[in-house]
């Protein structure tokens, strides 16, 4: 239960932290760890292949 408390306050304090951003910042942002996410899913499917 505290976890989700603690998850909710953090949830609340970026959303208004995105809130009061520039959009285009905001899509840096959106952008950036799409790609970051995206090559760590590629590096764990061909890392899971070879072993």
């Amino acid at each position: 239960m505290l976890f989700l408390v603690a998850a909710l306050l953090l949830f609340g304090a970026v959303l208004g932290t995105v809130a009061h951003a520039p959009i285009t910042f905001t899509l840096v942002a959106a952008v950036v760890i799409a790609a970051w996410l995206g090559i760590f899913a590629l590096r764990e499917r061909h890392g899971r292949r070879t072993h």
